[in-house]
């Protein structure tokens, strides 16, 4: 029992360790969380996306990936590309916040919640449509995700012997506990977030992080 809990434990506390990392993923879903966009799918998606990973890892999976490196070169280039066009895409934002109908604050969040009020429901499911399709592309075109699960959580795992499942299903929990905290907790952001220069400080920070991301993962490729 023991043996079970401080698998569990090392599998939550490493797991957390690997994800808290300001990246493009955790930038995306925060944005997603301010704005009140979807964001029970986009969590949905990056913690059912993780526990996947996760399990092909613990599985050995990444053993059997090794084995072909073009893979991973592929992945890197498109999703490199993917985020430097999202990157430029925040740039946009900041520097023309009115042609994108940027929101702000408090107003931004009750306009999003009511978008069917104002937008209709095939706005509405448009803007969820294309939330679903970025995390989408945001979390399996990024090889760190792969690197950070597949590999070296599967091979963390794989030490723990018969308990690797279980240290496995610790890592699981983490993602999803933070996740969900980044998501439904960046809701607490918005009266930060009340006037729309400070969107566009948000937003210049994403476009940073997701332009550089991707900068590194194409010369690394």
């Amino acid at each position: 029992m023991n043996s079970a809990l401080t698998a569990t434990a090392a599998g939550f506390g490493t797991g957390l360790s690997l994800i808290v990392a300001i990246g493009a993923q955790n930038a995306f879903v925060l944005r997603q969380g301010v704005r009140r966009d979807a964001v029970l799918a986009v969590v949905g998606i990056c913690a059912l996306s993780d526990a996947a990973l996760i399990a092909l890892g613990v599985g050995g999976v990444g053993a059997v990936v090794v084995a072909w490196p073009s893979v991973l070169t592929a992945v890197a280039l498109i999703g490199g590309l993917f985020l430097i066009g999202y990157g430029c895409l925040a740039a946009r934002r900041v520097l023309r916040p009115s042609a994108l109908g940027m929101e702000s604050g408090a107003a931004g969040a009750i306009g999003t919640a009511g978008a069917a009020g104002t937008t209709g429901a095939a706005g509405t499911a448009g803007s969820r449509r294309r939330a679903v399709l970025t995390c989408l592309a945001m979390t399996w075109l990024n090889p760190h995700v792969y690197l950070d699960t597949v590999f070296l959580l599967g091979s963390i795992a794989a030490d723990r012997g018969p308990w690797r499942w279980t240290f496995g299903l610790g890592a699981v929990a983490a993602s999803l506990v933070w996740f969900a905290a980044l998501g439904f907790g960046a809701r607490l952001l918005s009266p930060l977030l009340a006037r729309p220069s400070a969107w566009r400080v948000l937003d210049a920070l994403i476009a940073a992080t997701m332009i550089v991301l991707g900068v590194t993962l194409i010369a690394g490729a």
